[in-house]
């Protein structure tokens, strides 16, 4: 429940900026517009005093959020906004993965020095407070197979190897729906190609005429969807690595770190033994 909490809160803060992102310009062009128009009339009253000195006009800069909003536009929110909740919604899985692997990791090698001090000194039930007061999968592996510590070193095993399953399948929880969105956004942006490729021919037939100006026009925004679905496959797939690569790293530390245990809950046996 928390995780679907975090994810719905995740999700509505992403889109929450990137519709800020794309509509915000608004204001500030109409703002932009009037003083623009005060600036014609101010050159317009002082070109009738000052002469021209043939100097080329600058061409005001456009900035990157204003750009990038004229290419939504004209791409069309019909096609474009199914791109956008795509990657709004694949941004916030991977953060939600980043910020669990993050917090499942764990200090090992401290940890293992702590059960095994423990377990020396036959308090079994002080290992097992250590571990569940220790955050992440490896500590909770390790709860698991010291509650079974008193059935021998079998169960001991069966018990870490089940559980460690069970924690490799919540460090992998959502990955799929990653690589759904992954696929998803091309695809997205494929369709609305081909669509308005379609409808530019419809212009073509219309108009009776193979303009240049229609068959560019229409070409343009068409091939705008498939730009903009794959620039949000790649910058995916490049976020969908690095979750891959922590949990790689996580699952490498819980089997080294269970091999570990096993050997310090099999020394502590045979001191008992003895």
């Amino acid at each position: 429940m928390k995780k679907l909490i975090s994810l719905v809160a995740i999700t509505g803060l992403l889109f929450f900026g990137a519709t800020q992102l794309t509509f915000a310009q608004g204001p500030k062009d109409s703002t932009k517009a009037v003083t623009d128009s005060t600036a014609v009339d101010s050159t317009a009253a002082n070109s009738e005093v000052t002469p021209a000195t043939g100097e080329e006009p600058i061409a005001a800069e456009v900035s990157f959020h204003q750009v990038l909003k004229e290419k939504f536009i004209q791409g069309g929110a019909t096609w474009m906004t199914p791109i956008l909740i795509v990657f709004v919604l694949g941004l916030a899985l991977v953060i939600e993965r980043i910020l669990y692997l993050n917090l499942s990791r764990t200090n090992t090698q401290k940890l293992l020095e702590k059960v095994e001090e423990c377990l020396q000194a036959n308090d079994v039930q002080g290992a097992k407070e250590i571990c569940r007061n220790t955050r992440g999968p490896i500590a909770s592996v390790f709860y698991q197979g010291l509650d079974r510590f008193n059935e021998g070193i079998d169960m001991v095993e069966k018990s870490v190897v089940s559980y460690g399953s069970v924690q490799m399948g919540r460090l992998e929880s959502n990955i799929s729906w990653i690589g759904l969105f992954i696929a998803l956004a091309p695809m997205l942006g494929f369709l609305g190609t081909v669509i308005g490729m379609v409808q530019a021919f419809d212009n073509i037939e219309a108009a009776g005429d193979i303009s240049p100006t229609v068959v560019a026009g229409g070409m343009k925004v068409a091939l705008i969807t498939t730009v903009f679905g794959l620039i949000v496959a790649m910058i995916l797939q490049v976020l969908y690595n690095l979750v891959i690569s922590l949990i790689e790293k996580l699952v490498n530390d819980m089997e080294d770190s269970t091999i570990s245990f096993m050997d310090i809950v099999y020394r502590s046996k045979n001191t008992q033994k003895q």
